[in-house]
């Protein structure tokens, strides 16, 4: 999630040119009704930035993006830039991600300057192995976006095991979360006439055979929770249509979603049929579909996920500590594991103990092979992998791959014919390479190496750890050229995001190294709490009434990079994107005198209407309720829109959103930037009209994207002139 004047006209709707908008003073500040600014719809003059494609909006949102582009690309050093991230992203010579098919063939969504839309492409792990792999084209998204004068982007295929030839191709008009649903044929590369077609929705549809789906959508009025997602899942019969379809599962209104998938063997036999009602956004159920349509409530943890199936054996992590039905006392973090026809004939079968990882360890990936368990086990945010098997007694061994020690792994796609498995290594100075493991022998051979994007010569990493407010270690590492002085003089971009249970694991950025490593800036990451660096609980701690130690453990980290000289505020500027512009709103309201920019990227912002825009509702169980008056309460003191003042040192902020994004509402981003400008601050603001929640709809408007950050930030921390010590 991204962050000057002229709000007066444009409150007028009229839409002026850059130098119109350079030249017009903020309007006033709006009065405000007692209770204080935008605590309801009645204090909150800025509700009509919400109509996402309203007339008045858009040319409000034409009228910023004329001047802040004209602002940024105006720039000198904005060309270069643009023209180095375009070549970045529409590299050839990236490591194309593979995931098996089920006869051992490897597919692959690619985009280049060629393929801006993209090729959905298959070849062999002989091919792939070579330094030129022969690709055969399965399906042309842009050749189909111009035959059907769309702006089709790629969501991803399903595709029925074990032939996997009838796939389900998921499209999503200029990158929306919702998708069009149509039935593929790979063996003619052809869409199925008469097939499968679903029309725009969020929700998902998977296969139970070649003539059944299991779909969950928008079926009309009453049939979307108030989250925006489906509450029904019904069974779908070839040549049926929608309102033909057989409910077989409805949830709550209040519930977040519900969805239905099979659990399949190795031999793409379905095991089970699953439904599984989202609750709030980490606690859930999830029922068995019978034979007779019934469904049966399985025993599981309400914070848990099922990960695998392996040789019988399913493997569940639980985010909660939990007595099971057998009287197994479970540790929040804890991956378990049943005999599943012995579970699910008695819920009451012992389980077995798999994983239970250490305070500061975390469990960050979980796949399977044919006939073992691969986990991706990270320690104080250092990665390695190891194999799991279960013996005929239902215990579990361990082995470790052999891979780099100290980097990020990450585990990919697994073979279901054997035990191959995918794993991606990477660092911040470390080129990702991919490798092709063998679970059985425990080996692992380079199949492929991105060639460095920048020069990191003379570049070092470094971890750190800042003590935050309550006195907890929040790590953080520093990229840096070894040689910096360290006198508060070095550029320094400080990223975090602190929600979700998202992990920030060290990977290798080209455009970061080329766009602001290689130019002398400095990189931070920090691990805040909200995270899920060290499991469960280290995300938790952060959650509801909490969420301020994860803004406190941010602002930490700042502190302590400008107590350790490596940079200071007019040198210091911040960026983080979705629920990190929530986190830089935080900053920017709490402690803009530790800044010197921000960028606040497709931003939750107002958290007083968080629930009532889009998606908003599916996070209350991150967030709280705003209509429950002691959960406001907690809200409302860190809420970044009703917080803005005057009078405060804020620096002029870069805010970018989608107005495509059907996740996290533009108007969050619009709104923010309103307000801004009528408290007389300078903002720049752009928002891209297509691009979905990822804020690019295709790799050209990506390249813009980071240009445009860059050129902000050069212009902020760079160009800065930092006072002389007194």
């Amino acid at each position: 999630m991204i962050r000057t004047a002229a709000l007066a006209a444009l409150l007028a709707s009229t839409a002026l040119s850059s130098a119109a908008m350079a030249q017009t003073a903020p309007s006033p500040v709006p009065a405000e009704a007692s209770g204080g600014f935008a605590t309801s719809d009645a204090t909150d003059p800025y509700l009509w930035l919400e109509e996402i494609d309203g007339a008045r909006a858009m040319e409000w949102v034409e009228a910023h993006n004329e001047h802040s582009l004209g602002v940024l690309r105006g720039d000198p050093r904005f060309e270069t830039l643009h023209q180095q991230a375009l070549e970045i992203v529409q590299a050839r010579d990236r490591i194309p991600g593979v995931g098996f098919n089920h006869d051992g063939s490897l597919t692959n969504f690619w985009q280049d300057a060629e393929h801006v839309r993209g090729l959905w492409r298959t070849t062999t792990v002989d091919s792939y192995r070579t330094a030129e792999p022969q690709w055969e084209t399965i399906l042309d998204l842009d050749a189909l976006s111009a035959a059907e004068g769309k702006n089709w982007v790629w969501k991803g295929a399903s595709c029925l095991p074990p032939q996997e030839t009838r796939c389900l191709i998921n499209l999503s008009d200029g990158g929306k979360d919702a998708v069009t649903v149509r039935e593929f044929d790979r063996a003619t590369k052809t869409f199925v006439e008469g097939g499968f077609v679903l029309p725009e929705s969020k929700g998902g549809a998977s296969w139970v055979d070649e003539n059944t789906l299991l779909v969950s959508r928008d079926f009309g009025p009453g049939t979307m929770t108030s989250s925006g997602y489906p509450m029904i899942v019904k069974v779908l019969k070839r040549g049926q249509s929608l309102d033909q379809a057989t409910t077989v599962f409805t949830g709550q209104p209040t519930d977040v979603s519900v969805s239905g998938y099979t659990l399949r063997d190795a031999d793409g036999v379905v095991k089970a049929t699953l439904i599984n009602r989202g609750i709030n956004f980490y606690e859930g159920e999830t029922h068995r579909l019978n034979a007779d349509g019934t469904t049966t409530k399985l025993a599981l943890p309400a914070k848990s996920s099922i990960n695998a199936l392996v040789r019988g054996q399913l493997v569940v992590t639980t985010d909660q500590d939990w007595t099971a039905p057998s009287g197994q006392a479970f540790r929040t973090g804890d991956v378990i594991a049943w005999d599943l026809d012995r579970w699910l004939a008695d819920p009451a079968t012992p389980a077995q103990l798999v994983i239970r990882p250490g305070e500061r360890e975390a469990v960050e990936g979980i796949n399977a092979t044919r006939n073992k368990l691969v986990v991706a086990l990270y320690e104080n945010v250092r990665g390695s992998v190891y194999v799991y098997e279960p013996n005929p007694a239902g215990e579990w061994s361990r082995t470790r791959l052999d891979l780099p020690q100290n980097v990020t792994v990450g585990v990919g796609s697994a073979s279901d014919r054997d035990d191959r498995v995918f794993v991606s290594v990477a660092g911040y100075l470390n080129p990702s390479s991919l490798y092709l493991a063998d679970a059985a022998s425990g080996e692992a051979e380079v199949v492929k190496s991105l060639p460095a994007k920048f020069d990191a010569t003379g570049m070092v990493v470094e971890q750190f750890e800042a003590t935050s407010a309550d006195g907890t270690r929040i790590p953080y590492f520093v990229v840096h050229k070894g040689d910096m002085p360290m006198d508060g003089s070095n550029p320094t971009l400080l990223y975090g995001y602190g929600g979700f249970q998202n992990s920030l694991l060290p990977g290798y950025s080209a455009t970061v190294g080329k766009l602001w490593l290689e130019r002398g800036g400095v990189y931070v990451i920090a691990n805040t709490r909200g995270g899920g660096e060290f499991g469960p609980r280290w995300h938790q701690a952060a959650l509801q009434e909490n969420r301020q130690r994860s803004h406190e453990d941010f602002q930490a980290v700042a502190e302590d990079l400008i107590a350790r000289r490596i940079t200071s505020q007019p040198r210091l500027g911040v960026m983080g994107g979705s629920q990190g512009g929530l986190f830089m709103g935080a900053m920017l309201t709490q402690r803009p005198d530790l800044i010197n920019a921000a960028v606040i990227q497709v931003p939750l912002f107002d958290m007083l209407r968080f629930h009532k825009l889009l998606a908003g509702a599916s996070w209350i169980a991150e967030y709280g309720n705003p209509d429950i008056p002691e959960e406001r309460a907690w809200i409302e003191e860190y809420s970044p829109y009703q917080r803005l003042a005057a009078g405060q040192p804020y620096p002029e902020v870069f805010i970018h959103t989608s107005t495509k994004d059907d996740r996290v509402h533009p108007g969050h981003a619009r709104k923010a930037a309103a307000r801004l400008e009528a408290l007389g601050y300078p903002v720049l603001f752009y928002e891209n009209t297509d691009g979905g929640h990822a804020a690019g709809a295709n790799l050209r408007e990506t390249a813009r994207r980071l240009a445009l950050e860059y050129t902000y930030l050069t212009r902020r921390l760079m160009d800065t002139q930092i006072p002389a010590p007194e």
